[in-house]
């Protein structure tokens, strides 16, 4: 498969999307960066699983290699963790002509883009996802941040890697249940930008490769339009403002980052039938096919508490709250919406099975 190439007002870089790049990271990374130290961040799951080929890739192209283990899970998005990085950093001697490599899912790649973008002002970074959600979405695009008590990636900035490492081969570990969190996000793009995408999932299609590719040119493509989220890029939060705020209320524990964008994802569908945006059905077919994967379609949290965690969300412009809405599968739009109507079209469709 050919190498993608994500261009912004940043710089360009290679996208990797094969099946054995991970054993390959240490020869991207020198093609990189001039310094000959990488730092790679990754979590208890992974390290067990991948670190020890990283290293060996890493230390074979000349570099002298320092680790960190994060506990995983959401709770290491938080500033701890972060500023323990930074410590760490600092002992391995990192420079800003060194790389830092995030290896793992989406936690490990904002918290470690964070880290690399604020570290001296900017190290170089390299973004290798290991779960399915990670590598068709949230490695991509430079999207970086910590969790803070009262919202989720409310500290970050917009920092893109020098390059994206995708191999398929290692979603094999995966379980079913991380496995159905990428789904979720996969199925989103289906739903904005992508009805053949939508439609061959239906069908049954487990083309992993072919699934992942067609994401990252969807997220490639918004992501190059609007780079700082002002815009089109907008469309990538479908089911995510809710989703974003069932995860606060529950502590970001006890659900997944995609189980609660399966639910937004629902929710938004049937707002947008109840408010004439959505040609009507759509709400079914997602609501299926999330099922399906054995995705959660709704919540018992109560709609006002979902509400009230919505309006400290990051998910407004110009004073003006922006949610996405499909008109039918494969094209959507954000659109400007009162805060009264919001909850009134959440109230209409709360409690529909």
């Amino acid at each position: 498969m050919p190498d993608l190439m994500a261009n912004t007002n940043n710089g360009n870089y290679p996208i990797h999307i094969q099946s054995g790049r991970l054993d390959r990271i240490g020869e991207v990374a020198a093609s990189c960066v001039k310094g000959r130290k990488a730092f790679v961040v990754t979590d208890s799951n992974v390290a067990p699983l991948y670190l020890g080929r990283a290293t060996e890739s890493l230390r074979n192209a000349g570099f002298k290699v320092a680790t960190c283990t994060v506990p995983a899970g959401e709770p290491s998005k938080c500033r701890d963790i972060l500023f323990m990085l930074f410590d760490q950093f600092y002992e391995a001697g990192i420079s800003r002509s060194d790389v830092i490599v995030a290896l793992g899912g989406g936690v490990v790649g904002d918290l470690t883009g964070f880290a690399a973008a604020s570290y001296m002002r900017g190290c170089p970074l390299i973004q290798v996802p290991t779960t399915l959600l990670a590598q068709v979405d949230s490695s991509i695009g430079g999207k970086t941040g910590i969790d803070l008590p009262y919202g989720k990636n409310m500290v970050g900035a917009f920092y893109q890697p020098r390059a994206v490492l995708i191999d398929p081969a290692v979603l094999s570990t995966l379980t079913r249940i991380v496995m159905a969190e990428g789904m979720a996000e996969v199925l989103k793009y289906g739903c904005i930008r992508d009805r053949l995408l939508f439609e061959s999932i239906e069908k049954g299609l487990s083309d992993l490769e072919w699934m992942i590719e067609r994401c990252v040119r969807i997220k490639t493509t918004v992501v190059q339009n609007d780079e700082y989220d002002t815009g089109e890029r907008m469309l990538l939060n479908f089911g995510h403002t809710i989703g974003h705020a069932i995860e606060k209320l529950m502590g970001f524990t006890g659900i997944t980052h995609g189980e609660a964008v399966a639910i937004g994802m629902v929710y938004a569908a049937r707002m947008g039938e109840k408010a004439g945006y959505t040609e009507e059905g759509t709400a079914k077919r997602i609501r299926s096919l999330l099922a399906k994967w054995h995705l959660p379609v709704h919540t018992e949290l109560p709609v006002d508490e979902v509400f009230q965690a919505m309006m400290s969300d990051k998910k407004r412009l110009k004073g003006k709250i922006f949610y996405v809405f499909l008109s039918r599968i494969g094209e959507a739009a954000a659109m400007p919406i009162e805060e009264e109507q919001l909850l009134s079209l959440m109230k209409d469709v709360w409690n529909e099975s």
